[in-house]
């Protein structure tokens, strides 16, 4: 078998999910490949050449994969695809809004984020906000899978030697352009890569309040996130948005302020080593989860834990 992992990068850093994701493919077995599609990401292909078990990376430089438009990509990784047992990405923006085109093109069902790797044709995902567990099978010629990042720990980054090839095939659809992009800029670590994350709900009343979380997560070198009742109230911008519908995260600490606990918060951070609850309200679903609880007023509590950290 021989799996081929799309690397997740913005031409300049891979990012660390593209790790993960070789420790599932790991976990399947076989040759490892890594596809680095882009413009100019010669320092990417350089740090995917370097991750741990990876024996080949190719290297698709071209100003039609520049911005990674899914529908340049997509043909790309189908038209390579047909070589390999087995094509992972991470269950990303980017990855997600990828591998389903693949799987259309190459006529096959995806396999949508794996936590676990059974054998080299059954996986495990969550359903129903990840309530349940379902084991899959598939025996599709080529599986296209996405992969939970949280569900499996990163791979080394330096210690592998792999050879690099370069991949030719130019495939731009002209359907669709760069236009621009906003980047949030933030001296906090990033949210789905960060050891520690501080979030806000609902109970936070305004955006400003959020100040508070910011002064605790500074002094504890954390990222900050959000319920989704606080995105949709407008208090924080959806990028910090975790949950079901947001990003996944699974930190060493979870420190969950003024959040009542639905289940599509839970679906996105119960995977966290520790998660710590402050909230008024002694019946709230976040206690059933969180290893700590504390029933206090949030605007009390959190200012006084700052002054403590």
């Amino acid at each position: 078998m021989t799996i081929l992992v799309i690397a997740e990068h913005d031409n300049k850093v891979l990012a660390p999910a593209t790790l993960n994701t070789v420790a599932a493919a790991a976990k399947i077995g076989g040759d490892i490949h890594v596809l680095v599609a882009g413009q100019g990401a010669g320092a990417v292909v350089e740090a995917a050449a370097k991750i741990a078990g990876v024996s080949k990376v190719l290297n698709a430089d071209n100003a039609a994969y520049a911005h990674q438009l899914p529908e340049n990509v997509a043909p790309l990784v189908a038209e390579l695809g047909k070589g390999y047992s087995h094509i992972l990405a991470a269950a990303t923006s980017n990855g997600k809004n990828i591998l389903p085109r693949v799987a259309a093109q190459l006529d096959v069902d995806q396999i949508s984020e794996i936590i676990s790797v059974e054998s080299a044709d059954t996986f495990k995902r969550p359903i129903y906000a990840g309530n349940a567990i379902a084991t899959v099978q598939s025996n599709a010629s080529v599986k296209v899978i996405t992969v939970r990042a949280t569900g499996f720990d990163p791979v080394a980054a330096e210690g592998g030697s792999a050879a690099v090839e370069a991949v030719s095939a130019a495939h731009d659809a002209g359907t669709s352009s760069f236009v621009g992009e906003e980047l949030a800029k933030s001296d906090r670590p990033e949210l789905t890569a960060a050891k520690i994350v501080v979030s806000g709900g609902r109970g936070m009343q305004n955006g400003d309040n959020f100040k508070h979380l910011y002064a605790l997560a500074d002094k504890l070198g954390a990222a900050v996130g959000a319920s989704r009742a606080a995105v949709d109230a407008g208090f924080v911008p959806n990028d910090m948005q975790v949950g079901q519908t947001g990003k996944i995260v699974a930190p060493q600490l979870y420190i969950a302020v003024g959040i009542s606990g639905a289940i599509q918060h839970l679906a996105g951070m119960k995977d966290s080593k520790v998660i710590v609850a402050i909230n008024k309200d002694e019946e709230a679903p976040i206690f059933q989860v969180a290893d700590y609880g504390l029933v206090a007023d949030l605007f009390e509590a959190v200012p006084e834990l700052s002054k403590l950290v």
